[in-house]
């Protein structure tokens, strides 16, 4: 087993009661003494911080970089912006995955033109040197530079509506930064990686912000030097203190990203085809997905494929959820076995009001009522071999529990994280 490593808030978690546990190779907190409920609620009606620089962070510069990424990520990055699809430029960034030749995925990741040829890529934990590896192996004579930041950065995520007044607090031109920052974008720039828009902390420090998150919920991912993580860290705890942020911990991570249909990598998504699950939009499918909008290595296979199993979300009808394990199963009415359940969570923000799921946040106006507490529901993806219609009902089992759960096509309503950034200071 690998070495077990640390982010350089790992004496903070120990000192203030985190629970800890390894996930991937990284020793990471999963809760801390409020709790994954609490830390869960806290991002729908106010804000929470993750520590989350176990990811990894790529940095490409050059003359090739965009012809490589063009051809080694799904998204098509002359088509990619909006409605309009317009090109990706320099302070936007986009949502896709790198596959192997045969359509299955290596991992997902977000790629971010900071300038001309400068681009960074952000990747799941211990996938820094596996992805840089596989650009280099494609780069043939394309003339870029391709550099591994696996723990030289720091990297922490504020979610929430509450987000944007206390980023605000902590940086020195906030005001310039955080206007009319529209989703998917980024601003300022550490280490060598550097955006058209400079940012800064109130200290000098340098700090690239990109209006980003996993929890669907309007927030921000912060990236500084390694040195300056944890002061960085400190500075945001104390802005938001008097705004109900709490830290928080991968148990509200997990919870809140299957309540907003994320994919986990490695567990949601991986080493089968990238084919019939929720994130097509990953791919550069044409109008009436009759193809792609250009070649791409895994296209042609998943051009190819006929069938294969579906990945399709799911919500239950109360909190229970079942532990996840190679024994757990999903099965139709009849109890007969029709594929496997890869996540399930419990969002604590959200319950069934007759046939319809409302979240904390739902407006009163669209059905959540006065007195309405959530309870939370189980939620989470399945993979079985033939489609189910929305609304179907399955169970999930993993031999000591089973649950009835229904296939949806979303699961927390009203999320926030599209939300114009001026409704949200």
């Amino acid at each position: 087993m690998d070495e077990l490593r640390t982010t350089r808030l790992h004496a903070w978690h120990l000192e203030n009661g985190a629970n800890m546990a390894r996930f991937g190779l990284y020793d990471m907190p999963l809760w801390y003494p409020a709790g994954a409920k609490a830390e869960h609620l806290a991002v729908i009606e106010s804000a929470g911080v993750f520590d989350t620089s176990h990811m990894a962070v790529i940095g490409l510069q050059g003359e090739g970089a965009r012809g490589l990424l063009q051809f080694c990520f799904t998204k098509d990055l002359d088509r990619c912006l909006g409605k309009e699809k317009s090109p990706l430029v320099a302070g936007r960034c986009v949502y896709g995955v790198f596959l192997q030749p045969d359509g299955t995925v290596i991992d997902d990741a977000i790629v971010y033109q900071l300038g001309g040829n400068d681009y960074m890529v952000v990747v799941n934990a211990g996938m820094g040197g596996i992805v840089a590896e596989h650009l280099d192996l494609h780069k043939g004579r394309a003339s870029l530079t391709i550099i591994d930041y696996t723990d030289k950065l720091g990297k922490m995520d504020i979610q929430g509506p509450v987000a944007a007044k206390i980023l605000e607090k902590v940086l020195r031109n906030g005001d310039e930064v955080l206007a009319g920052m529209v989703y998917f974008s980024c601003r300022g720039g550490c280490d060598g990686l550097q955006s058209p828009t400079a940012a800064a902390l109130l200290d000098g420090t340098p700090i690239l912000v990109s209006r980003t998150g996993y929890t669907g919920e309007f927030g921000f991912e912060l990236f500084v030097a390694g040195e300056n993580f944890v002061s960085l860290w400190q500075m945001v705890l104390a802005a938001g203190e008097d705004l109900g942020l709490l830290p928080c911990g991968l148990a509200a991570r997990d919870s809140l990203r299957a309540g907003a249909v994320l994919p986990l990598s490695h567990q949601d998504i991986g080493p089968w085809l990238f084919a019939n699950n929720p994130w097509q939009f990953a791919l550069p499918w044409q109008e009436g997905e009759r193809g792609f909008s250009k070649d791409f290595l895994g296209a042609a296979a998943l051009l190819a494929a006929t069938d294969g199993d579906h990945t399709l979300p799911f919500a239950g009808f109360d909190l229970r959820k079942i532990t996840v394990g190679k024994d757990t199963f999903v099965t139709d009415l009849q109890g007969d076995t029709i594929g496997q359940v890869l996540t399930c969570a419990t969002d604590m923000a959200i319950g069934r009001v007759g046939e319809m799921i409302v979240s904390a946040a739902t407006p009163a106006a669209e059905g959540r009522p006065e007195d309405f507490k959530p309870r939370g529901l189980s939620c989470g993806f399945v993979k079985v071999r033939k489609p189910q219609a929305v609304g179907e009902l399955v169970m999930l089992t993993d031999g000591k529990r089973e649950i009835k759960v229904e296939i949806r096509q979303d699961i927390r309503p009203h999320r926030s994280a599209r939300r114009p950034i001026t409704a949200m200071l």
